[in-house]
């Protein structure tokens, strides 16, 4: 788990370095909660014209488990003519983490890949940006499974 943690630090760092301007979605980053079947905490970051890299720190629990997992989105967005500041976006990534089953209180290592498919909209006069997405999921590990459960609704401070 701390090599993973110390990856995506460093891809963070090497995002921020690089310094593309970001055309369609009019901010370069993002921060801010991503609220739905997993709450959590959201990072956008441009990687240059109409691209974005999405970083999703996220928990789910209920009563038969609970789960941790950082998701990794590249995610490429097309503006909705007649509409400034809406784009619809589309991409695809992976995700890690840790899950932990309550009854025999056992955990083991989540794995999926993950597909985005969503509505982003930025604020003309306020610092803000708001998206709609389903995030589905092909889960490798612990099982291998289709999770189509992920709505999520987006908040964020553009800076």
């Amino acid at each position: 788990m701390k090599k993973v943690f110390t990856i995506l630090c460093l891809t963070m760092i090497a995002t921020f370095a690089i310094q593309f301007t970001s055309k369609a979605q009019g901010y370069q980053n993002a921060i801010g909660g991503r609220f739905g079947a997993a709450n959590g905490v959201t990072f956008k970051t441009s990687l240059g014209d109409n691209k974005m890299l999405d970083l999703i720190a996220n928990f789910r629990s209920n009563n038969s488990y609970n789960y941790f997992r950082v998701t990794g989105l590249y995610e490429v967005y097309k503006p909705i003519s007649g509409a400034q500041g809406l784009n619809w976006y589309y991409g695809g990534g992976g995700s890690i983490g840790a899950v932990k089953y309550k009854p025999n209180n056992s955990s083991d290592l989540y794995l999926s890949l993950d597909g985005v498919l969503g509505l982003d909209y930025k604020f003309a006069d306020a610092p803000i940006n708001i998206s709609l997405d389903w995030k589905p999921a092909i889960q490798l590990a612990p099982d291998t499974n289709f999770d189509a459960s992920g709505v999520g609704l987006s908040l964020r401070f553009t800076f």
